[in-house]
């Protein structure tokens, strides 16, 4: 795509970004995202350092194209990640979950494009003051971990774009090309899509997690566990017990102690559809099938450019 900040940063021909999301996006995802010409992305958040290693080097095999990394910057083995990034040069990289200055001139340094994922316009102030090449700016349709202000994407792009010169990624309930178009409107030069990738078949997700996704109508998905920190998931027996806890008046102790250890491994990568945590977002309700990624990231974009003609023939 000419004249697109977002394609020249990252050397891409489609301004579409696959999300790191944990559990579902490792190699095999990313090298398909990246050789359909958009641009893949490792999820790290559920990877030991050495697991990230394999991956990163398994995607340099995969392709020759541009990909990266999505780093949490909570992780808990946050300087081993980084180390491993380095070492294997990976060249871009989004952080996530914590505060942009934190690791973002230690990145550059290496020669590394960062990118920076928010939740409101406070938080992209902080990722320009921080140095960061561009950001991701999610709306509150995203599945997965979300903002605690609730803004919506229609809300939160066109604030951020009036406020910060970076280039822009539109995140949240962008699934299809009509969305893609929309975000471009918006103020957007590119998008970043977790929900519909989760249903390729290169996603490391569970089959029975995929399915899930693809029976989800409209409203089966929430945002809950707002104590601690905002996610969105399907409802089911997990998502009703935390549900039952918070309406008892759960304390955050109480309800750290219900979600335990590797819920969201539980339901997502194991597929127990009952006692897992299923974070997806609200465009779920709108996937019908479990098809190639490429197959995502080339219906996308020709319903993207489609929608763009379209808008560009009214008459005014």
């Amino acid at each position: 795509m000419k004249n697109n900040r977002i394609c020249e940063l990252f050397k891409i021909e489609k301004p579409i970004i696959q999300a790191g999301m944990i559990w579902c996006s490792g190699w095999e995802l990313a090298s398909a995202v990246s050789n359909a010409g958009g641009l893949g992305l490792i999820g790290s958040g559920s990877m030991y350092p050495e697991v990230l290693r394999t991956h990163i080097q398994k995607c340099k095999a995969a392709t020759s194209k541009p990909f990266g990394v999505n780093v949490p910057l909570l992780y808990p083995n946050i300087e081993e990640h980084i180390k491993v990034i380095i070492d294997e040069g990976v060249k871009i990289v989004f952080t996530s979950a914590g505060n942009p200055k934190t690791w973002t001139n230690e990145l550059k340094k290496h020669g590394i494009t960062v990118v920076h994922v928010v939740s409101a316009l406070k938080f992209a102030l902080k990722c320009e003051e921080a140095g960061v090449d561009a950001i991701v700016a999610e709306g509150f349709e995203a599945g997965g971990h979300n903002g605690r202000e609730e803004s919506t994407t229609m809300v939160l792009i066109p604030l951020i774009k009036k406020s910060v010169k970076l280039p822009l990624i539109a995140a949240g309930g962008i699934g299809f090309g009509s969305q893609m178009a929309a975000a471009f409107a918006l103020g957007a030069e590119g998008v970043q899509v977790g929900s519909r990738f989760v249903t390729s078949i290169e996603s490391s997700g569970h089959t029975n997690f995929k399915e899930a996704v693809v029976k989800a109508n409209e409203g089966d998905t929430l945002l809950t566990l707002k104590q601690l920190t905002p996610v969105r998931l399907i409802k089911n027996k997990f998502f009703n017990d935390v549900q039952d806890a918070e309406k008892r008046g759960a304390n955050a102790d109480e309800l750290n102690t219900l979600l335990g250890r590797a819920r969201s491994k539980k339901g997502m990568f194991e597929g127990d559809l009952d006692e897992g945590e299923l974070e997806i977002g609200q465009i779920s309700a709108g996937i019908k099938e479990i098809i190639p990624a490429a197959d995502i990231v080339n219906e996308i974009y020709s319903e993207f450019i489609e929608n763009i003609k379209q808008l560009a023939s009214l008459s005014v």
